[in-house]
């Protein structure tokens, strides 16, 4: 259990801040940048949940993505050390099995795409491209920091490696939202707005 007693603490004045082991290190720092974009990823869903429709079945998976997410962020802010004093939080695959048993189950009934679609449509389904492009933009950073740390424990780094099931959450979290985006028009009963290369230079090109 966590215990916030005071929101300020003056500690991160320097512009340094702690990692979830107690190690000192820079905001500036790839793991930080990492975390963070999770962390906005999190709000974003947070703002979607409180502002747009979505039935019961995805504002369940919402919430509990939300949760899962603290578990990222704490995981991405973890380095990866042999033999740690504390069992540490990770994400474990089963959490990534139940992003993929998601992607089918929204996706089953959904249309053949014949091209790329473009933000649009209901306004929920335009906001998860939002949440589709912070996840991405999230695992970017997370891949930023494995390349300078390493993956899992890497003994030539001695900082600590990054967790690559955290990694592939986000990934899977990514392919989640394109789908629901899809699924949220298709509830609304909005057409998707499709690609048309090159449709700038056809204005009677039809873009659904």
């Amino acid at each position: 259990m966590v215990h916030l007693t005071r929101i300020y603490t003056r500690t991160g004045d320097a512009g340094q801040t702690r990692l979830t082991d107690n190690s000192v290190t820079s905001k500036t720092d790839a793991r930080v940048a990492a975390y963070g974009h999770v962390d906005e990823l999190n709000s974003a869903i947070g703002l979607l949940l409180a502002q747009y429709p979505v039935d019961a079945e995805v504002r369940g998976a919402l919430e509990l993505i939300q949760n899962e997410l603290f578990d990222v962020g704490a995981d991405l802010s973890n380095p990866v050390v042999p033999e740690p004093k504390y069992e540490p939080l990770r994400v474990i695959a089963t959490s990534i099995d139940r992003l993929e048993q998601w992607c089918d189950r929204f996706g089953e009934e959904l249309p053949a795409l014949n091209s790329f679609i473009l933000s649009g449509g209901s306004p929920t389904s335009a906001y998860f491209h939002v949440l589709r492009t912070v996840a991405r933009r999230a695992e970017r950073a997370g891949w930023e920091a494995a390349e300078q740390y390493g993956l899992e424990d890497d003994p030539a780094k001695a900082t600590g490696g990054v967790n690559l099931l955290a990694l592939r959450y986000l990934n899977r979290l990514s392919d989640l939202f394109f789908i629901l985006a899809r699924h949220a028009n298709a509830a609304a009963g909005v057409a998707e707005v499709l690609w048309v290369p090159g449709g700038e230079r056809n204005p009677d090109a039809p873009h659904r």
